[in-house]
């Protein structure tokens, strides 16, 4: 009995080792950088040059900054409100979006394509082997008011179509977010799909269910744990984008809470608010991870 103490020590100990990278690596990556930006939201600003100055000390923060934030929120003079709202019109509608582009294509990929999964599967990955940057810039050109898609709506020529695109649309911005954004959706739905057996779809359709029947009761189902995660990946990135409207509109009436942010940030004194800023999308941002949290042990209760 005694000779299986050890054993049983060593294996105990096994797990903290194999977790310690990962711990280390978000201390140094996550907890570390949010300290800082705490000292600058909770510290001073230097009144000759504007710069921030840390406080390293949490008993001496000051939360000016963080009340200056919270006071222009809401109210007459809400200033920051409306990219928030904007933020969570835009981000939602283009998740939607988003959603109804990629199940469709990740269903055919990981269900229908075949001996074909492989290439269709590389072709969904090429995407991410070009700059984000470049890909909106090609999205820019064709949106000029004598560029493409204004070609295609005048048919050729046929009608004057002179549609400015790219002067403060919102249709515009939601549609780049969702060209940005919808290959990080496809690849978690192909994955959640491809792993469904494919003998719980044919014991649907032994029971009589019909393929929309199996597709509902049978496959829907077991990839919601996907559609989750696919979601979570793509509108966290975006709640923090600051590049799409700043391509496709450089309008006010568009900004979001990342043009904010990044405004702030070449701004002389207003590094404070850029990084109270931060903090309240972080804050936001916790709500869908939370939620995916519970979804995913919930499905491992059920299962």
């Amino acid at each position: 009995m005694l000779k299986y103490a050890p054993r049983r020590r060593r294996t105990a100990l096994l797990w903290p080792l194999l977790a310690m990278p990962g711990i280390v690596w978000l201390a140094l990556l996550f907890v570390l950088p949010l300290y800082v930006v705490l000292t600058i939201v909770f510290g001073q600003t230097d009144p000759i040059f504007f710069t921030p100055i840390p406080v390293w000390d949490p008993l001496q923060w000051n939360s000016a900054q963080m009340q200056y934030v919270f006071t222009h929120l809401i109210g007459p003079d809400g200033f920051y409100g409306p990219p928030f709202v904007r933020t969570a019109i835009y981000v939602g509608v283009a998740s939607v979006l988003c959603l109804l582009i990629a199940y469709p294509v990740a269903y055919f990929t990981a269900r229908l394509a075949g001996r074909w999964k492989g290439v269709l599967l590389l072709l969904l990955i090429e995407p991410f082997w070009i700059s984000s940057m470049l890909r909106m810039l090609g999205w820019v050109n064709m949106l000029q008011t004598d560029g493409q898609v204004n070609a295609w709506l005048s048919l050729g020529g046929l009608f004057d179509v002179q549609v400015d695109w790219l002067n403060g649309k919102a249709i515009t911005v939601v549609l780049g977010l969702v060209y940005g954004y919808v290959p990080y959706m496809i690849l978690p739905l192909f994955a959640g799909l491809d792993r469904i057996p494919q003998s719980s779809i044919e014991a649907a359709r032994d029971l009589g269910a019909g393929r929309f029947g199996a597709f509902r009761r049978g496959t829907f189902p077991l990839s919601k744990p996907a559609v989750i995660a696919a979601l979570l990946l793509t509108c966290l990135p975006m709640l923090g984008d600051y590049f799409t409207n700043d391509l496709l509109s450089a309008n006010p009436s568009t900004s979001m809470v990342g043009n904010l942010i990044n405004n702030a940030l070449f701004q002389p004194g207003q590094i404070g608010q850029a990084g109270a800023l931060v903090l309240i999308l972080l804050v936001v941002s916790l709500a869908p991870m939370l939620w995916y949290v519970r979804s995913t042990r919930d499905e491992g209760v059920k299962s």
